[in-house]
């Protein structure tokens, strides 16, 4: 519940600073890329404050990250026979949550969509899409930027005292809340031009799901399905190469 109930905030605030500036019938219509920045790390500090119980992951990407990294899940330890089935609740909750938010944005601006003409701006929205498609180069942008931000929460837990599975925390030190917000900040500004940094498969397929089942006047373009998979693909890459490569840092690997 609390990942669910996380991850729907997210989006909630996420899609709605989308729609803010996508939306022609907006105050804020056209405010820039740096309010997409920092509304998307705001979004994401509310969102791991509501998820607090279970560390705030809301995000596929940085679950499995966690599990390359050995580390715990919802309180169960590598090796645990619940291990596998928390994962995959952690994830389900993300989807659905991600879903129930965008649908939530969607009733907020609701007057807003039916008002747009432009099919882009009603997409765009809810889900990320490449400025030049390339899969294979979207995919690496994706994985990338992906790294950065598990790479960095897992360290900054480590930092905090988290040294094995023996001795979790699910306090991610320096960062906490309000630290992952200004890490989305900076991914953003920094790595998320070329697709719209999605880097998270939670948050880019629940809402596209969602864009699909909703009712819009003056008609809706398809969810882009063909791109659908690279936000998917490329976080979940960027993922598990952080938290292997956490792993060796925290088995000793110098760091150079």
């Amino acid at each position: 519940m609390s990942e669910f109930m996380g991850t729907a905030m997210l989006l909630l605030l996420g899609a709605g600073v989308c729609a803010n500036l996508n939306l022609n019938k907006s105050k804020a219509h056209g405010a820039g890329w740096l309010t997409v920045n920092f509304g998307w790390g705001l979004a994401v500090f509310s969102g791991v404050l509501v998820a607090f119980k279970t560390g705030g992951h809301l995000n596929p990407a940085v679950t499995l990250g966690m599990v390359a990294a050995h580390n715990p899940v919802g309180g169960a330890l590598p090796g645990d026979s619940n291990y596998i089935g928390m994962v995959c609740i952690f994830i389900l909750a993300q989807f659905v949550g991600a879903f129930v938010g965008a649908w939530l944005a969607y009733l907020v601006f609701f007057k807003q969509f039916n008002s747009e003409a432009d099919p882009g701006s009603k997409l765009g929205s809810f889900a990320t899409g490449p400025e030049v498609k390339s899969y294979g180069w979207n995919i690496v942008t994706e994985a990338i930027a992906t790294f950065v931000l598990v790479f960095v929460v897992l360290i900054s837990g480590y930092g905090a005292g988290a040294t094995s599975a023996a001795n979790p925390t699910t306090n991610m030190g320096w960062l906490n809340a309000f630290g992952v917000a200004l890490l989305i900040v900076s991914i953003g500004a920094s790595l998320g031009g070329p697709t719209g940094y999605a880097i998270n498969p939670a948050r880019d397929l629940g809402p596209r799901l969602a864009y699909a089942t909703m009712p819009m006047k003056n008609g809706k373009d398809d969810a882009n399905w063909s791109y659908a998979w690279v936000p998917v693909v490329g976080p979940i890459i960027g993922g598990v190469v952080a938290g292997l490569l956490f792993q060796l840092v925290r088995n000793g690997w110098p760091m150079m």
